[in-house]
């Protein structure tokens, strides 16, 4: 003991896993889309490599009839918002093909203003599911 801490050559065991920036780890990631109250309408579940953009068009594809004004239920958004986890040229064009309007932040290029305020809805529909630990911990 080098004082109240273990050193750091003492910290290597057989207790300790790997780490947790490791890109190797074993884990799961949540892939969610929502309206723009929150309201989850599809959450998918992936390893914990895989890329955000290559759930895109499952995720919108997954969006079930949503009710509210007399008629026929939508199933498609008028746009859809994402970080720059999604930001790819035929992904975009095949949301235009679907009439989505994409509004996803470019690699290398300053985020898109006012991004992130909308970006907040989601990480509280986030927060709000991983209460449920089951969900968070698979």
């Amino acid at each position: 003991m080098c004082g109240r801490l273990p050193c750091s050559r003492e910290k290597k065991g057989a207790d300790t896993g790997p780490s947790p920036v490791d890109r190797r780890k074993t884990g799961s990631k949540h892939h969610l889309i929502c309206d723009g109250r929150g309201t989850p309408l599809k959450v998918i579940t992936t390893a914990a490599n895989v890329n955000d953009v290559t759930q895109t068009l499952a995720l919108v594809d997954g969006i079930p009839p949503v009710a509210g004004r007399p008629g026929r239920p939508r199933r498609r958004p008028d746009s859809l918002l994402g970080d720059k986890g999604y930001d790819s040229n035929p992904h975009r064009e095949e949301l235009r093909k679907r009439r989505i309007l994409p509004v996803i932040s470019r690699k290398g290029a300053p985020n898109i203003k006012g991004l992130g305020q909308l970006r907040y809805v989601v990480e509280q529909t986030f927060a709000l599911l991983y209460q449920f630990e089951r969900l968070a911990v698979r």
